[in-house]
This record gives structure tokens, sequence and C-alpha cells, in this order.
């Protein structure tokens, strides 16, 4: 395979389609090479719009977004290199890597050792020194490490846990895939004040649930 072309065709004909025009995300797409995140067996599939996947919970199989929702997602939420960022669900490391690249730092969380391992060692392989990985549970956010300016939540969830939305930054954006299959909605929460929070919907989507997000605390809007 032709890894330069098949990037390429990735980008012209699954990322600019998807309303992803931000030319410094479709830059970051070429010089990150998702191919190295991917699992060996599944490399020849590492541009094909679908979720690749990377590992299992509790017999679930744990999965890589698609090209297309890691692109839009680091349009939307728009990482300027002051920003400290907080990622639930590290998997492959290949979105830390992404929102590192264009911020301060990142922290992530990921719930399974294996792929925190397998997320920690293509992070560090590519060079990424400014991010901070942990084993744990994210849904319960993370107060040690913030308040953070952006965060990311990589599994959907019926609602925001209160503790992620309460470890905002003042004007800091939660990205999260809000609802139940067959309707979720990809949606950016701001706070707008000590307590308060705005919610923008961004587009229809269907992602797996964030694990142990049903334990937490949550906000309702």
């Amino acid at each position: 395979m032709n890894l330069e072309q098949a990037r390429s065709n990735m980008v012209e004909q699954q990322i600019r389609t998807w309303e992803v025009l931000d030319q410094d995300v479709l830059d970051l797409l070429y010089a990150v090479p998702r191919e190295e995140f991917v699992p060996q067996e599944y490399r020849n599939l590492a541009f094909t719009d679908m979720e690749i996947p990377i590992g299992k919970q509790a017999g679930e199989v744990q999965r890589m977004w698609p090209p297309r929702l890691e692109a839009r997602v680091l349009q939307e939420v728009a990482p300027k290199r002051s920003d400290r960022v907080l990622e639930i669900g590290t998997g492959s490391g290949y979105l830390t890597a992404l929102l590192a690249h264009r911020s301060a730092h990142v922290y992530s969380i990921e719930i399974l050792p294996e792929l925190a391992a397998t997320g920690a060692a293509n992070i560090a392989r590519h060079g990424v020194d400014n991010v901070t990985l942990e084993i744990g549970d994210g849904s319960r956010g993370c107060s040690k490490w913030g308040p953070f300016d952006i965060v990311v939540l990589t599994g959907s969830v019926h609602s925001v846990p209160r503790a992620i939305l309460e470890s905002l930054a003042p004007g800091g954006r939660v990205f999260a895939v809000v609802g139940e299959p067959p309707v979720m909605t990809a949606k950016l929460f701001t706070g707008t004040s000590p307590g308060a929070f705005s919610g923008v919907s961004l587009f229809e989507t269907l992602l797996a649930p964030l694990a142990n997000c049903e334990q937490a605390s949550r906000f309702r809007f």
C-alpha cells in the first residue's frame, strides 16, 4: 500500500467532506502517522472510515475512532498552545498525540492497563513529551491536575459527569457524545460562569459508552 496516497485520500475524501477545513488540523493529519498507532494486524485499515479494534474490556471490544471523528473533534475543541487538556480514554494514543501537538499539555486517563501501556508506548515512540498518562477511572474527573481548558470524552455518556464539568477553567469546553443508541449527539459544552454551562449540538453520531460512567454523578442539561 502507498501510505502517503492512502493518507491523502483519507484527508481529501473523508475529512474535508465532513466539514473539517481547518488547515492546521489537516496538516497535523499528515504529520502524525496514524498507521503507527493502529495494531499491526489492522494497519492496512488505518486510513479507512471505520472504528478499528484495539483491545477488550469485560468482553467488550474497545475501538479506535474513525479518522473523520478525530479530525472533527480536534477542529471543534480548537486547542491553543496555552491550553491544558484532559482526555478521558487514551486508547491507542493517536488522539492524545494530535491534541498534544496543539496544546500546552495533555493529561490522559485510561481505565484499561493494557491499553494504557499501548498508548504510552505509541506516544513515547513518536517523541511526544507533553503528555501525562494515568491508569484510572476518568469518569470521575481529575481534580489534582485541573482546572482544564479542554476535556475530551472518548466514550459516550447519558449525560456529562458533574466532576468533569466542575474541572473546567473559566471559558473551558468539554466535548462529549450524549445519549443512547440509536440517537446520540456530539455536543460542545462551555463554562460560562462558576457552576454554569452552555451546550451546543454539533452532529449526530454513535459511540461506545465510556467505561464506568454509570457510577458517576452527572449534571443534566
